[in-house]
């Protein structure tokens, strides 16, 4: 149904015009780091990069990307962020799939909501569980990375109301007739459904894992096992370019903002190249034609 009326033509307008400001803080400063990563010393050190650089040059973009330590670092992230996903995603499903039953369908249904919720609220604590990572010889392992936070009751608990409220009864009534049982239920009825909520998740567990660079910091003590969050923390917050394997000649030629903002732009590239594949799910209904009538 088109609105033709002079409140809702406004009403429009002063939306477009906000959501365009909106998108303009987000990309403006990733423009500004792009400019100043592809500037020169000089005008970078200078502050006089703005959203357009000064004395282009990719320098430091050719520092950064042919330094080995930084390629292993980016390998490690990609694998930790593939691994983790995956991993996370799989225990969501399975978990928030139980969890959606009636207490009459699954016995016990809600002391086990209840274990998972309570983890939410209480810990171990950081020396416990680094304990128990070191007493399962997970140190400087991919695993640890990986397994101290497989599992997300959050996106649990997300997926458990979407299937509990999203997906019709009646579907799944009619697999269990068709001699269905609860995997093929879930592979076929319940998946497909859940493409958008999956999507979402997908999305926050991927940001999170590329993002994390604590546990890195005290599960590797082996810098060169280091993802590429743990690297980053180290050169710009610490400022120990050891770690970088770079000479004292290229220290020298290269500005400490240019060689930093390189890094950051490299960092944050891959999470934007993947946002628009899963964008088409965002904007997709969450429940269309599942149910004829």
């Amino acid at each position: 149904m088109h609105y033709r009326s002079t409140s809702y033509r406004i009403f429009s307008i002063l939306n477009g015009v906000f959501l365009s400001l909106l998108a303009l803080l987000c990309i403006l400063p990733l423009i500004h780091v792009l400019a100043v990563s592809l500037s020169s010393s000089a005008a970078a050190d200078a502050n006089l990069v703005k959203l357009w650089p000064i004395g282009f040059t990719t320098e430091a973009y050719m520092v950064t990307l042919g330094n080995d330590r930084f390629i292993s670092s980016f390998g490690i992230s990609v694998l930790r962020t593939a691994l983790g996903t995956v991993l996370s995603l799989l225990l969501s499903i399975l978990v928030g799939y139980a969890l959606s039953k009636e207490t009459n369908e699954f016995k016990g249904r809600n002391g086990y909501a209840w274990f998972f919720v309570f983890t939410m609220l209480f810990s171990g604590g950081l020396i416990p569980t680094y304990i128990v990572v070191q007493k399962l010889g997970l140190i400087n392992s991919i695993w640890a990375l990986v397994l101290p936070g497989a599992m997300s009751v959050y996106n649990t608990i997300l997926l458990m109301n979407f299937f509990r409220t999203s997906v019709p009864k009646a579907l799944e009534e009619a697999a269990f007739i068709d001699g269905a049982g609860h995997f093929r239920t879930l592979w076929s009825i319940y998946l497909p459904i859940s493409l958008p909520s999956l999507a979402t998740i997908s999305l926050f567990t991927m940001v999170g894992h590329w993002n994390a660079w604590f546990d890195g910091l005290i599960y590797i003590t082996d810098t060169a096992k280091y993802p590429m969050s743990t690297l980053l923390q180290t050169i710009v917050v610490q400022r120990d370019l050891s770690s970088m394997s770079v000479s004292a000649d290229e220290i020298q030629a290269l500005s400490n903002r240019t060689v930093k903002t390189a890094q950051i732009f490299i960092a944050t590239l891959p999470i934007i190249l993947v946002y628009p594949f899963l964008q088409r799910f965002f904007v997709k209904g969450i429940v269309l034609g599942s149910v004829k009538e």
